[in-house]
């Protein structure tokens, strides 16, 4: 039985996503984290370890065939005299002590989750999952949908439109002109995003490294935590670090930063969406009917601007979740309350409502094309757009009720071509002035437009 559409219809498009921040990949960086830390006690010289004995425990930590669900069994159901848990964490410790056990490292299960908390192995492991969510899947899937409006933006960078404010005819611009202003708007906010540090606690029951000090004093553990997140760093673009001032829990300040930026890249696509919604809507852009495609149960000529709005909505839930999760994540009762558990185990569901957004939306650009016809029919339809440079020529040439001529003669009105040339005609102006006026163009007048979509980059 599927309950989502991420684990049904959306399956496909979030499939990659689901291997690095779904319920087997946390399992699978418990293992990791618990197995690395003793590496680390031995490296810090609490533990002696042969090099063999290294050697297997770093297999181990790579993950053995079935260690999620051996996991999940001795979590839910026991396994060889041990009752369930009923604790996903103490499960991994379990899990670990039998494997220890096969393997000739008996002695070594009392060093299994030393002086931790099941929270020092769950901050980690998030950490690593958003960190490799971002880095693997969601900036790249967001590279390919910025490069796409780069090339279009160039494509089109002199095919021009009208321009719409309030709704209303407004002065010209061009299509790769507006599509520049989404790339530019998403381009700086995926240079924040790939700039953002995910942190993690990792001192203990409320974050004072006491056991760790009741055992081994002479250990400068604050130092070694910081250590220890730094082998995580290593080759990595993105990044994690050590919250060093925490209770028993992370305080999520920078899931909390992290996702207002992932939410103001959703902002900015859904507005993109929906222009380009209304350019479909008004025929300004068409759509390649893709072949066995069906767009009406009843209507069959209809090709529907699907992948948009299928962003537009996918991107709306995600951003819900986002909301949700700044104002949930950073607030904690006392040292910590199990909240915010239940929370963090669907930061992969608004990853994914936003991975099959941009990809929606990648696939959406690739099935349009501006119509420049339709777009400069619109374009001669509304000569009066052009106002705005006669005004401003007016002004230069000394005439001081320059806008309200304009105002009297278009506001409201619907003017001709042959309308505004006579207007322009029956000004006392110079014939050089007249000339210089009667030469505007509305398909002419879009200023730097054209340069700005071919050449203004972050």
């Amino acid at each position: 039985m599927i309950l989502n559409p991420l684990d049904g219809r959306y399956k496909n498009a979030v499939s990659e996503l689901a291997l690095l921040i779904g319920e087997d990949a946390l399992i699978l960086l418990r293992i990791k984290t618990e197995c690395l830390y003793l590496l680390a006690l031995a490296d810090e010289g609490v533990v002696k370890l042969s090099r063999a004995q290294r050697n297997k425990i770093l297999s181990f930590a790579d993950g053995l065939p079935g260690a999620a669900q051996m996991v999940k069994q001795i979590e839910t159901e026991g396994f060889k005299g041990v009752k369930a848990t009923r604790h996903d964490v103490k499960a991994v410790e379990y899990y670990l002590r039998f494997l220890f056990a096969e393997n000739g490292l008996k002695s070594y299960t009392p060093w299994l989750h030393f002086a931790l908390t099941s929270e020092d192995v769950n901050s980690l492991c998030y950490a690593l999952m958003i960190r490799d969510s971002l880095e693997k899947v969601l900036i790249p899937a967001l590279e390919d949908l910025d490069d796409e409006l780069r090339r279009m933006s160039r494509e089109y960078a002199g095919t021009v439109l009208l321009a719409r404010t309030h709704g209303q005819a407004a002065v010209p611009t061009t299509f790769g002109k507006e599509f520049k202003v989404f790339e530019y708007r998403l381009s700086r906010q995926l240079k924040q995003l790939k700039k953002q540090q995910i942190s993690f606690k990792f001192s203990g029951a409320v974050g004072n490294y006491s056991a760790h000090t009741a055992a081994f004093g002479e250990v400068d553990w604050r130092a070694f935590s910081k250590k220890f997140a730094a082998d995580f760093n290593k080759g990595r673009k993105s990044k994690i670090f050590l919250w060093e001032a925490a209770t028993q829990i992370d305080p999520h300040d920078s899931y909390a930063e992290l996702f207002d930026n992932l939410r103001r890249v959703n902002m900015i696509l859904i507005d993109f969406a929906q222009d380009i919604w209304r350019y479909i809507s008004s025929g300004l852009i068409k759509q390649n009917a893709v072949k066995g495609e069906v767009g009406s149960s009843t209507m069959p000529q209809k090709v529907n601007p699907i992948d948009f709005e299928q962003a537009e909505g996918n991107l709306g839930l995600a951003n819900a979740l986002f909301n949700f999760f700044g104002g949930k994540l950073t607030v904690s009762r006392l040292q910590r309350d199990l909240s915010d558990s239940t929370v963090l185990r669907n930061i992969g569901s608004a990853f994914g409502y936003s991975l099959t957004a941009y990809k929606s939306l990648k696939k959406g650009l690739g099935k349009i094309k501006p119509d420049g016809e339709s777009a400069l029919a619109e374009l001669r339809a509304h000569p009066e757009v052009i106002s705005e440079a006669v005004q401003t020529l007016l002004r230069v040439f000394g005439r001081e009720d320059a806008y309200e001529q304009r105002k009297n003669f278009t506001r409201g009105k619907k003017v001709s071509a042959e309308d505004m040339d006579n207007f322009i005609r029956s000004l006392d102006l110079t014939e050089p002035q007249k000339k210089k006026l009667l030469a505007l163009k509305a398909e002419t007048y879009i200023g730097f437009a054209e340069k700005i979509a071919r050449k203004v980059n972050l």
